[in-house]
């Protein structure tokens, strides 16, 4: 693996099975009583978040600390960003206190690039305006590969705000790396200009792409990144774009509903969709915590197993 997580372009497929085969290793310890491994203790991690976040930030923080390593939160609300202080300066900052890894998430694309050129440590990018989330695709790919299995072949449809979706652009890369067919699927105004680029394939009608999918991920539509109308109602979009429980009825049996979070129930996903034994909503949240330890451990840790002989706190 390189020195830092900035997009899921960086991961090669063996790479991507690294972490996601490390995770699975990993997943061990959330059964045990005591959930900590000492491989990265003395090692500091910086939480940077420019955004508001609930799961990616606690997800980080818990697999951080499960690993052992020390943790700094650092919310640009109340520090010295809001006194004007640049994103170079606090990089500064964080280089002189000494910090191992940063995890930043930040509202302008390119941001986590930017800091990985004025730090020594490892930076893994926690989404990035509305560039990329890698972070996010690894967990959404090792929760399909638990259900699925080998993830080659199998079709993945991804429905919603793609213009304004990092998590769209980042699972379209990693899905395709590790020999997935993607499908997006939205309203033509909430396409990309270059989408065609991208390795996938694109749909208008999400009734007809259903009964071929074996995952519907669906996506929030993102009204605060919204500057003008992109469809004439919500109500409009939800009967056009949303998962109701018509349209997961024509889902084959085995079909996963997924969502990245947060969500607007009633909108994109139906409640009693979200809610089905289906969807793996909060599976992706435990699951989450679990593969950002391994992306922690494999580019702060060693080259030593995850686990191997190594004893668990308080052993």
């Amino acid at each position: 693996m390189k020195q830092h997580l900035i997009s899921a372009a960086d991961l090669t497929k063996d790479d991507a099975l690294l972490i996601l085969d490390t995770a699975e290793e990993l997943a061990s310890i959330a059964d045990r009583p005591i959930k900590k491994l000492p491989t990265l203790r003395g090692r500091t991690v910086v939480n940077l978040f420019f955004e508001d976040s609930t799961r990616t930030r606690i997800s980080f923080e818990a697999a951080a600390k499960r690993l052992s390593a020390d943790v700094i939160n650092f919310s640009a609300k109340g520090s010295s960003v809001s006194k004007g202080e640049s994103l170079k300066d606090t990089a500064l900052t964080l280089e002189a206190m000494g910090a191992d890894g940063v995890v930043i998430r930040h509202s302008a694309s390119g941001a986590p690039h930017r800091l990985a050129n004025w730090v020594r440590g490892s930076v893994v990018n926690a989404g990035d305006g509305t560039h990329e989330h890698p972070t996010q695709a690894l967990l959404d790919a090792y929760t399909m590969r638990r259900r699925l299995g080998d993830l080659d072949g199998r079709r993945v449809t991804i429905v919603g705000d793609i213009l304004h979706s990092r998590v769209a652009r980042s699972n379209v890369l990693l899905l395709n790396s590790l020999g997935a067919q993607v499908t997006l699927v939205a309203p033509p105004t909430l396409f990309p200009v270059a989408v065609d680029t991208w390795p996938c394939e694109i749909a208008y009608d999400f009734d007809a792409v259903l009964p071929k999918s074996d995952v519907v991920m669906m996506l929030r539509v993102q009204q605060e990144r919204m500057n003008a109308a992109y469809f004439p109602t919500v109500r409009e979009y939800s009967r056009r774009y949303g998962l109701d429980a018509r349209r997961m009825a024509a889902l084959p049996e085995h079909a996963l509903v997924m969502h990245p979070g947060p969500m607007n129930r009633g909108v994109e996903i139906a409640a009693e969709v979200a809610d089905s034994t289906r969807s793996t909503i909060v599976e992706q949240v435990a699951n989450g915590v679990t593969v950002r330890m391994a992306v922690l451990y494999l580019l702060l840790g060693g080259s030593e197993p995850a686990i191997g002989n190594t004893r668990t706190e308080g052993e």
